[in-house]
């Protein structure tokens, strides 16, 4: 009994992949003539006309050319500004949106001025 259905089982599975193969041709057959179908000269016509109607093709990963961030240079002259604008008692964030640099930047030339005090341990 169960050999009979294990037989059973195999032919099965014969037949789905025999089945998966006449899909697979029918499928080829039909995209071969597809431009046809539609009234283009060519795959390559009918492809163009799919990308011309699906707009921009799809989203992009990753920043838009020429649209990158612009960074800031830091000269000795404005370390010295964000300096005297630390001691003067402005916040990192203040000193950053004023000068045009990054926070971390503002913290990096607060430290190299000696300007952080360390923790005291625990």
């Amino acid at each position: 009994m169960v050999t009979d259905k294990l037989k059973q089982l195999a032919d099965y599975q014969e037949k789905i992949v025999a089945l998966r193969g006449d899909i697979e041709k029918e499928l080829a057959a039909k995209l071969t003539h597809l431009h046809e179908e539609f009234g283009f000269e060519s795959p390559q016509a009918l492809i163009k006309a799919i990308k011309a109607a699906a707009g921009s093709g799809g989203k992009r990963r990753g920043r838009k050319a020429g649209k990158h961030r612009k960074h800031a240079r830091i000269t000795p002259e404005l370390r010295e500004k964000i300096c005297a604008a630390l001691q003067g008692g402005k916040t990192g964030k203040q000193v950053a949106e004023e000068f045009g640099v990054s926070l971390p930047s503002v913290y990096n030339i607060k430290k190299a001025g000696g300007l952080v005090t360390a923790r005291k341990k625990k």
